[in-house]
């Protein structure tokens, strides 16, 4: 039997590597002569760069950048593809809410400044297209911060710098420009690669829809989407080649509004699940399987809405594939799994009876999830 295992990561404890190997592990346990092909996926966020690094091979650049706080943290660009001359950066390495702890998180000064130094580093490799990883961030900035670190710095109505964060963009009312026009050398392509298609404002806008699990209240989501409104005006106004109604394009929500940063510089927004199956050829593997074990943190309705296991899913359904998910916790229905392509999903906290166990030790979850599939599907 040939077994393709392509779990995105579990938020917190597992990499999407290393729930690859658990369930690989777990299931060579009951029928070692089965094959298993291990295509570990990302679609966007945390774990994006070494995902790819893990498939499509490629040179990784370590580089010193900061945190959402302005802390010192590394990153890595990945540089790959025709002479290296596409860069795969993940904005979670410097704007993720995993590098603030919990006390710390607030969007109103979280800031995206870091990110501006992988590109940056980026570009200085020779890269000529950069993707960006969006997801998992801590910043409800818009990329202010982002544009600063390329030399497009917010300033207030006194002709100052703008605090760093989301809250402070209500007082934007110009930018002050680095030399020359452009923020990036010409011809260089910017793509942010994103799970989401939220616009920048309104009800289903950045600060809406993910500022809450970044720490923001009510109302502070009511000043950050104010804020955030008044920053595209700044922007189509005052950067050239900015496009119009920025704040209501897709995707310009995705990490805070990185995605409008990005289309601000005149990037484009592509699914970031899209793009990994691409890069690593998972369609082809999937027309030679006989099933698809894939998996993630939480399986819940957002799971549903673009991100990487309803992308699998629906290949997999496509081709008329089985496909299970094995997950921390599964909150989605059978009718909903049904229709995304899901067969069956199998939940940690359920198998170990225990939310602290699946928290404590997801690997051996996987595993003994994994053999029990093995005796049921294996032929």
């Amino acid at each position: 039997m040939r077994v393709l295992i392509c779990p995105d990561k579990f938020a917190g404890t597992l990499t999407a590597v290393e729930a690859a190997q658990a369930v690989a592990e777990g299931w060579q346990e009951v029928v070692p002569a089965d094959e298993l092909i291990c295509r570990p996926i990302a679609d966007g966020g945390p774990g994006f760069v070494e995902v790819l690094h893990a498939s499509v091979g490629g040179e990784l650049v370590e580089v010193d950048t900061t945190d959402p706080l302005g802390r010192p943290v590394l990153g890595a660009v990945l540089l790959a593809g025709d002479e290296a001359a596409t860069a795969y950066v993940e904005s979670a390495q410097a704007c993720g809410l995993h590098l603030v702890e919990p006390g710390e998180r607030d969007p109103r000064t979280a800031s995206s400044y870091g990110l501006g130094a992988l590109i940056e580093a980026a570009v200085a490799h020779g890269a000529r297209r950069v993707v960006i990883g969006l997801g998992g961030s801590a910043t409800n900035d818009g990329g202010a911060g982002l544009l600063a670190a390329l030399g497009a710095v917010g300033l207030d109505a006194a002709g100052e710098p703008l605090a760093p964060g989301g809250a402070a963009l209500t007082a934007c009312v110009s930018l002050a420009l680095g030399e020359g026009v452009s923020l990036l050398p010409e011809g260089v392509e910017l793509i942010a690669a994103t799970d989401v298609d939220n616009p920048l404002t309104g009800l289903h806008g950045a600060s809406a829809v993910y500022g809450p699990q970044k720490g923001a209240s009510p109302q502070d989501v009511t000043v950050l989407d104010a804020a955030l409104a008044n920053w595209a005006a700044v922007l189509e106004r005052e950067l050239p080649g900015c496009p119009a109604k920025l704040a209501e394009l897709p995707g310009g929500g995705a990490a805070g509004g990185l995605g409008a940063a990005v289309l601000a510089l005149g990037g484009t927004v592509a699914s970031g699940i899209d793009l990994v199956r691409e890069l690593t050829g998972l369609d082809e593997v999937l027309e030679n399987v006989d099933l698809v074990i894939t998996g993630e943190g939480s399986f819940d309705h957002q799971s549903l809405r673009g991100k990487a296991i309803s992308g699998l899913a629906g290949a997999a359904r496509d081709l008329g594939v089985p496909c299970v998910v094995l997950a921390g916790r599964v909150t989605t229905g059978r009718r909903e799994q049904g229709a995304a392509g899901v067969t069956e999903a199998y939940a940690l906290v359920d198998h170990f009876g225990s939310v602290d166990l699946a928290l404590a030790e997801p690997a051996r979850g996987l595993r003994e999830l994994a053999t029990r599939l093995a005796g049921q599907w294996s032929r």
